[in-house]
């Protein structure tokens, strides 16, 4: 069923930059459409709680990138200390700013405050994260909705190789409601026959042997080895994993071992270089379309 060869003893790598690149560009053709039809630029806002130097990079570089596209981007950054009343309060008043078409809570939240509260009463209408429990129910059952952006990309990558996914067997390692999940259910819609392993599987080198596609999300450091993957299959890699390098330092890595798998997988992703680009890129289209869709407008995008 894969498509993907392996040429010169390595598969073929995967670039999310590249094709992040060219989706961030339609996006930004798409925005400047919606600002020629309505007046506006569409509007995505961005909530952060705390001090959190890792979410404050984050949070930088997606703002960031809403500008240079065109987007009406907002950032708003309460004490650490915030209680439930007044997060919610803020939520609530973005659900009502008609210049706000898109609304992301940057996670993980202090832990006096629940992520699952905060998500909830976001309005489904402007949760370009995909995480609103009704977006997830619509993906579940098929219907149209906003869907995760990390398990957007991935979709996009694994296209990317083999358009057609129809019977083929797809393997997710992960059953996050981020990107385990909603990345078998949009797996199912392409007609794979999709297996969510987890920490509970039993040998799970055999249920990845028979993957032509295979999703790793899991947080583990180089868990998944080349000789547990089938020859040729498509590997995305979703993990994000810091670990101690040779010159003191740290280093990115992912859930599979990258040397040896690209010997053995038909195409791979990188990492860094391969997800985390498009989740990025996909944010961006997931508002987009909210502003066509909050303006009554058609949306054709990508």
């Amino acid at each position: 069923m894969v498509e993907a060869k392996i040429l010169d003893g390595v598969g073929r790598i995967l670039d999310g930059v590249a094709m992040a690149a060219e989706i961030k560009a339609e996006a930004a053709k798409l925005a400047a459409a919606f600002a020629e039809k309505t007046g506006r630029a569409p509007g995505l806002a961005v909530v952060l709680v705390g001090e959190n130097p890792a979410s404050q990079v984050y949070v930088r570089s997606k703002l960031k990138l809403a500008r240079e596209l065109g987007f009406h981007s907002v950032e708003h950054r309460p004490a650490a200390d915030i209680d439930r009343a007044g997060l919610l309060a803020l939520i609530a008043q973005l659900n009502a700013d008609p210049a706000v078409d898109g609304i992301l809570v940057q996670l993980p939240l202090p832990p006096h405050l629940d992520a699952d509260d905060a998500i909830a009463a976001i309005s489904p209408e402007k949760d370009v994260d995909g995480f609103h429990v009704v977006n997830a129910g619509k993906l579940f059952a098929g219907l149209p909705g906003f869907v995760p952006c990390t398990p957007l990309g991935c979709l996009k990558l694994i296209k990317s190789v083999q358009p057609n996914l129809a019977g083929a067997n797809a393997v997710v390692v992960g059953r996050s409601n981020i990107v385990g999940k909603p990345m078998a259910h949009l797996l199912l819609q392409e007609n794979c026959t999709v297996t969510i392993a987890h920490s509970k599987t039993r040998d799970l080198p055999a249920v990845i042997a028979g993957a032509d596609v295979l999703v790793a999300a899991v947080g583990r450091p180089s868990m998944i080895p080349g000789k547990w993957i089938k020859p040729g299959a498509i590997v995305v890699d979703v993990g994000i994993n810091r670990v101690p390098a040779l010159d003191g330092k740290s280093k990115l890595v992912g859930d599979v071992d990258f040397e040896s798998a690209k010997h053995v997988a038909g195409a791979i992703t990188p990492v860094p270089g391969g997800v985390g680009p498009m989740t990025v890129a996909y944010l961006m289209v997931n508002t987009c379309r909210a502003a066509y869709l909050r303006a009554g407008l058609d949306w054709g995008g990508v």
